[in-house]
This record gives C-alpha cells, sequence and structure tokens, in this order.
C-alpha cells in the first residue's frame, strides 16, 4: 500500500514538475556514466594508490595529522600545494616540520572541469594529490586542516589556484565547504634601508612603508615565491601567516560557477572580464 501510494504521488509530481524530473534524470545518467568509467579504471585506481601509499614523490610530509584524533595540533596541520620545485623549496626549507607538509606542483594541472572522476586516476598528479590529502574515500580522514594554494602573485600563478580550486569544487566540494581550502597571500614588495625592513602585501602597504623608510629605500618585486629566500619565508608561514578561505556561499551553485568561470568563453563571461578589466601601470622610482 505504502509504495503504491508513493510510486503514484511520485509518478503525479514528476508530471508536474518536468523541470525538476528532467534534473534528476539528468543525474542518474551521469551517475551511471561516472560508475561505467569508473569501473574501467578501478584496476589503474588500485596500482597508482598501492605507489601513491609507498612513496608519494611529490610530498614532504609533516608529523602529525589531522585524523590523529589523540593529537592537540591536529588541527594546526597544514599542507600547501606549490607550483615547481623552486618554490616549494622556500618551503620545505622552513616550515614547521611537525604540522606543516609540502605538495610540489610539476606546472599548471588540468582544468578539470567537466570530467569524470576517473581523471583523478588517470592524471598521476592529481592522483598523488588525491593520496596525499587522504580523500579517496571521502573526507572523514582527511590528512590535513587546512590546504593551502601557494602560487605566485602573477597571472600564471592566479591561473593555476583556478585550476585547484576548480579540481577541489568538481570532485571534492565538501573540503571547500568545510572550510579546509585556503590561498596563501605572500608579499609583493620589500621595502627597506639599512636599519628597517618591511614586507608590503599591496600597493597601499608599500607606500606606508616608504613613508616609514624615509629617502632612497631600497624596493624589490617579489615576482614569485621562488625569489623569497627561506629566511624570509619563515616570517609568511609562520604564526602571521595571511590565508584567504575559500568561500562557497549557500546560495552559490557549484555547477554553474564552473561553468561560467572555467567553461567555454561565452559573451558574457567576455562582458564580465571587460567590465572588471583592472590595468595596473609600473611607476619608476
Amino acid at each position: 500500500f505504502i509504495n503504491d501510494f508513493l510510486k503514484r504521488e511520485l509518478d503525479n509530481y514528476l508530471h508536474r514538475n518536468t523541470d525538476v524530473a528532467e534534473i534528476i534524470e539528468k543525474k542518474i545518467k551521469q551517475a551511471e556514466y561516472e560508475r561505467k568509467a569508473m569501473a574501467g579504471v578501478k584496476k589503474l585506481a588500485k596500482e597508482r594508490a598501492k605507489k601513491a601509499n609507498l612513496h608519494n614523490k611529490k610530498l614532504r610530509d609533516c608529523r602529525v595529522h589531522y585524523n590523529d584524533h589523540k593529537k592537540e595540533e591536529r588541527h594546526e596541520t597544514t599542507i600547501f600545494i606549490t607550483e615547481g620545485d623552486s618554490a616549494s623549496g622556500s618551503i620545505t626549507k622552513t616550515r614547521d616540520i611537525k604540522t606543516q607538509a609540502v605538495f610540489s606542483l610539476r606546472g599548471k594541472p588540468l582544468n578539470s572541469f567537466g570530467l569524470s572522476k576517473k581523471i583523478v586516476y588517470e592524471n598521476e598528479e592529481f592522483n598523488l594529490l588525491q593520496a596525499a590529502l587522504n580523500i579517496e574515500q571521502g573526507i572523514d580522514e582527511l590528512r590535513y586542516n587546512k590546504i593551502v594554494i601557494a602560487t605566485d602573485a602573477d597571472v600564471d600563478g592566479m591561473h593555476i589556484r583556478l585550476l585547484l580550486i576548480t579540481f577541489f569544487l568538481q570532485f571534492f566540494p565538501e573540503l571547500v565547504k568545510e572550510g579546509h581550502v585556503y590561498v596563501l597571500e605572500t608579499p609583493l614588495f620589500r621595502v627597506r634601508n639599512k636599519k628597517e625592513t618591511h614586507y608590503c602585501y599591496s600597493d597601499e602597504e608599500k607606500q606606508i612603508a616608504m613613508e616609514k623608510v624615509g629617502k632612497n629605500p631600497e624596493i624589490t618585486r617579489f615576482k614569485g615565491l621562488g625569489e623569497i629566500s627561506p629566511n624570509e619565508f619563515k616570517h609568511f608561514i609562520g604564526k602571521d601567516i595571511r590565508l584567504e578561505p575559500v568561500i562557497l556561499g549557500k546560495e552559490n551553485k557549484i555547477q554553474e560557477i564552473l561553468t561560467f568561470f572555467m567553461g567555454k568563453n561565452t559573451p558574457d563571461r567576455q562582458k564580465f572580464i571587460i567590465d572588471n578589466l583592472r590595468v595596473e601601470e609600473e611607476i619608476e622610482l
């Protein structure tokens, strides 16, 4: 009786609300497609997971992990995802080995928008990153409380940030929803004289530092993380670390966001870029 009632009411509801029926049908077909696709990579997944567990060549691990539930420092655990060996080298040399790990990317990761989850296993870097975070079966046993994207503050670095955020939103949205994903803020300028040094994260901070230092300041523009020495880097990932959380509002729909920013270059996106275009001029001092 109950089954017949539910079947009849659901059938009537879906006939009255065809838009909902189409969404459900689309999700069922997508789930079936992914199930078949994943079946074809199970063997590959097991082989790569075994290799990753034995030796993850991209990871410089720390001693305490977020899933060490008896450790007080578990909430301090952080993994920095960097671009290239140069940037990872500075962080690795100056990090707190107890709670800070480093994962080094090789160049730009793949744009995973619109791809099925099998790409996580077929792409070596994605597979190693998934293994490092320990999130293949979900985020309950996540190894690091904070996942920090640490890229250069230039166009390429911004692009890599977007690609990594796309990866997390596409396949592991709970990491973002539960507040585990951050972007590392690093200084753009160093202003100093013989007596004092100031690290500046914006043009406004640079102007203030120049006024404090006085005449003839030495100004350095950091173009990449690799240009910052380990001795300097320790200030930026220590107690004064600046992190920008990646936030997904309740009203935001993941698929719409990814389609707009990472999908085809539509007229709407072109207009958005033009309306928000900002040109920065280099000022000679």
